[in-house]
């Protein structure tokens, strides 16, 4: 097929008419003779075929499959909301194979020569001495950590993970804009976004010969394992987050759910002895391989910055003793300075005996004096930064600057010529993405990741490109809303697909039941099945009250009504509802209440309230759900309208409690019977019975038999068909009171939570070994023998009233000590040291 039956085709789309190039930049779509480039023509040509109308249902699909996997980035400045769902264009990134092996032999040489660089600087620093390397570049940059100095790297391996930021220039040439040795982010959003390509355009991708990722991330975590200390068959390898809050904790979670590490956060770890431990209910447990996404400075309170709340006190120490394997080394983001750049040209001829077969983009650091007069004698036209920072907002393009500001701006530079560097401002080549319905030419930048390995390096074959969000703008990071592609480097013939990330070559261990589970996450899957059981259950009363409300007649004259809907206001918590100062008047006006608790995810105990904070508590255990579990719980955020009506609401609630069952069901069948299992299913069984127990005591106690709505209550409680089936009868005390207190066989009942909190309770491994009763245990053991008291239960609760009212009341205040014991014997942690002044730096 030629170029021009290639343009031909694509413009049978609507979008692509009009699509031009930006000026003086080159554009990875389009040849400079405006005709379709080689490499692109067969996927432009099959998305021509698809027609607008399909190509829409496809990019709808990819977003259904982002926002149900839950792929989002933080937005920590973002007042209306700090989460943002992931971006990505349906337009993928098209690289030759040729290209691509040019360019991986230029990232592999340029993580070899860095690598050096940083062995030198924290080892003999013969760079500095012999003047290759200026100090005042070395020592004026916040990464180069002096406590590092002599800390070993593991396998002498100082930069195990690497990543650059590509542009290509306006010739074609491709540049490095930026290193990236910290704990370089984005490979786990570009395996995310390929996954989802891949899957809404499975035909294009597969006949596009594109090569494959899963063989990378195999060799991620083949060098986590040959990073380990003393040779350990199996480590234990730990990934360290700062949290939910960070921008990038999708990432964080979805790394560690795919190499099958443990998500920790620095509470959660532990130094003694010069080890590092995870703290678990089971006791402290080695961590041999520590894979960070904390920076350097914060993971260490006792040797780095004593004000982090992010780190582990001693980590440093545990690295230097040899007794754990940090990836990346702590200070390795020493060669994230932008000064470097201007010198690693002549380090790679003096270290490597070769010319960079990747240059960087023009860079003049400015405490030289011939580069200081080029950058101020040019400011107009070039690109000024610190060397101590790589914070865009701390970028300064000359050409938008009046004529004062520059000059302020060569004041400053003068007065501390060493902290800054110019570097040539370059048109940045172009990709199309979509913007409604057209193309658009967007300024681009690709992230290409590397990882060591026995002799060398490894080269994912692809990337993270990122665009800009509008047309014109150089600007294409996330936090200002750029957008995500795939990068796909076409192969000339197939590639064998391969998903695995084990070893094929490693006979695998064996192992039941998984990790240990720190406190922390006990307690976020303790509080996920309370959440999850007190929606449902506040819901089931809710979705009643509506039901009677919205049925034909005058539900204000119905007798039952003003105590169901005072019984959505107890089971709730949502005082004074219909039950406090004022519920008169609000009766009168029920609609206003009754929306409120389903919408208002601000005021406590509604319905979006505890779906809200079953979210956030997930969140925080995700790495420990699996994909469909965290489907269901991406639905559960999702917010209702805001004009919302009762049948609407009514609605809502089905979806809602729909999804709660799927919850439930998902969570007994995907998780193993471990340690998170049990605490997850103690929450659940805890909650209900608490919520059975606040259900009983706002319909029935203290009231007469004939004015308790029985039917009402078996509704509620999901158990009208089967005391229809068991007993062929109205309903009536007895009976429902026997069905919900102390029927074994019952699945609601309180009996059957308590027996199960029993079971799972005597389950938890920190008892096993336990020949006496528990704090937590005894306090089931109590709330059994109160129901269990007389021979004849349904006979003493056959009429309502004191006694039934004194026996919830009962059980209700042993559950609740039972989960305030809970707290402190199982997620209760010890106090952090925290340096309380603050030391001169």
């Amino acid at each position: 097929m030629t170029a021009q039956t290639a343009t031909d085709a694509i413009s049978d789309l609507p979008f692509p008419v009009g699509y031009r190039a930006a000026d003086g930049a080159f554009d990875e779509l389009y040849a400079r003779d405006g005709t379709v480039r080689a490499h692109w023509q067969y996927v432009m040509r099959s998305l021509g075929a698809l027609g607008s109308d399909e190509f829409g249902r496809r990019l709808n699909e990819a977003r259904r499959l982002l926002r149900e996997n839950g792929v989002t980035y933080n937005i920590y400045d973002d007042p209306q909301r700090s989460e943002r769902p992931w971006p990505l264009d349906l337009l993928p990134v098209l690289i030759t194979s040729a290209e691509w092996q040019v360019i991986e032999q230029g990232l592999t040489q340029r993580a070899e020569l860095l690598e050096l660089v940083l062995a030198d600087l924290y080892g003999e620093r013969r760079l500095i001495r012999t003047g290759l390397l200026p100090p005042e570049v070395v020592y004026g940059h916040p990464g180069f950590l002096r406590p590092c100095a002599g800390v070993g790297a593991p396998r002498g391996r100082h930069l195990p993970l690497y990543a650059a930021d590509l542009a290509r220039a306006p010739d074609g040439e491709m540049l490095v804009l930026g290193d990236r040795a910290q704990a370089p982010s984005g490979s786990g959003y570009a395996l995310e976004n390929r996954i989802v390509l891949s899957r809404v355009l499975p035909t294009i991708f597969r006949d596009a010969h594109v090569h494959r990722l899963p063989v990378f991330f195999r060799r991620v975590r083949s060098m986590l394992n040959w990073l380990a200390p003393n040779g350990t068959d199996a480590p234990h390898i730990v990934l360290l987050t700062p949290g939910p809050s960070n921008e990038t904790y999708f990432e964080h979670a979805y790394l560690a759910s795919q190499l099958g590490c443990t998500l920790a956060q620095g509470d959660d770890l532990a130094v003694l002895d010069q080890r590092l431990w995870l703290r678990t209910l089971e006791g402290p447990k080695p961590v041999d391989v520590l894979l960070r996404r904390v920076d350097a400075a914060f993971c260490d309170p006792l040797e780095l910055r004593p004000d982090s709340l992010l780190g582990t006190p001693g980590l440093l120490q545990a690295a230097r003793s040899g007794h754990v394997a940090i990836v990346n080394p702590l200070g390795s983001s020493a060669v994230e300075n932008p000064g470097l750049l201007a010198f690693l040209p002549a380090l790679c001829r003096q270290l490597l005996g070769e010319d960079l077969k990747l240059p960087s983009v023009k860079t003049w650091w400015c405490g030289n004096q011939q580069e200081l007069s080029y950058v101020l004698d040019h400011l107009a036209e070039l690109v000024v930064k610190p060397v101590f920072s790589h914070s865009s907002r701390l970028t300064v393009f000359g050409a938008a600057l009046s004529a004062g500001e520059r000059d302020q701006l060569a004041d400053r530079i003068r007065a501390r010529p060493y902290l800054y560097v110019g570097q040539e401002r370059i048109a940045l080549s172009t990709a199309p993405l979509m913007a409604g319905a057209t193309l658009e030419p967007r300024a681009m930048v690709v992230r290409a990741f590397l990882a060591a390995e026995d002799g060398g390096y490894t080269v994912m074959p692809g990337g993270l490109c990122r665009v800009a969000p509008t047309r014109g703008s150089s600007l294409v990071s996330n936090q200002v809303g750029g957008v995500s592609k795939d990068v796909w480097v076409i192969a000339s013939e197939p590639e064998r697909e391969s998903g695995a990330l084990l070893p094929a070559d490693r006979r695998p261990l064996l192992v039941r039941g998984g990790r240990a589970v720190p406190g922390r996450v006990a307690d976020n899957l303790f509080w996920v099945g309370r959440y999850a059981a007190r929606s449902e259950i506040a819901g089931r009363v809710l979705r009643e009250v509506l039901r009677r409300v919205l049925e034909p007649g005058d539900a204000e004259t119905d007798p039952n009504t003003p105590r169901l809907l005072a019984a959505v206001t107890h089971v709730t918590g949502t005082y004074p509802g219909f039950a406090g100062p004022g519920a008169k008047e609000r009766l009168g006006e029920a609609e206003t209440e009754l929306l409120s608790l389903v919408r208002d995810g601000r005021r406590t105990g509604t319905i979006r309230y505890n779906l809200n904070a079953l979210v956030r508590a997930a969140r925080g255990v995700r790495d420990r759900l699996s994909t469909d579990t965290w489907r269901v719980i991406n639905s559960l955020s999702r917010e209702p309208a805001e004009t919302l009506d009762l049948a609407a609401a009514l609605t809502e609630l089905d979806r809602v409690l729909l999804l709660l069952s799927a919850f439930g069901g998902l969570s007994a069948d995907s998780m193993s019977r471990g340690q998170g299992w049990h605490f997850l299913e103690l929450g659940r069984r805890l909650e209900r019975a608490l919520g059975t127990v606040s259900v009983l005591q706002a319909m029935c106690a203290a009231n007469g038999e004939q004015s308790v709505p029985w039917e009402d209550l078996l509704s509620v409680a999901d158990a009208s068909m089967t005391h229809r089936r068991r007993y062929r009868t109205a309903a009536e005390a007895g009976t429902v009171l026997d069905l919900l207190l102390d029927d074994e066989t019952n699945p609601g009942s309180v009996t059957h939570q308590l027996l199960r909190l029993e079971a799972l309770l005597s389950g938890l491994s920190t008892n096993v070994t336990t020949p006496q009763q528990t704090v937590e245990q005894r306090l089931v053991a109590e709330a059994l023998e109160e129901l269990r008291r007389t021979e004849a239960p349904t006979e003493r609760l056959r009429q309502p009233g004191l006694e039934l009212e004194e026996l919830l009341t009962q059980l209700a205040r042993r559950l609740a000590a039972l989960s305030d014991q809970m707290t402190r014997s199982y997620f209760s942690r010890p106090d952090r040291p925290q340096q309380l002044v603050a030391l001169a730096r």
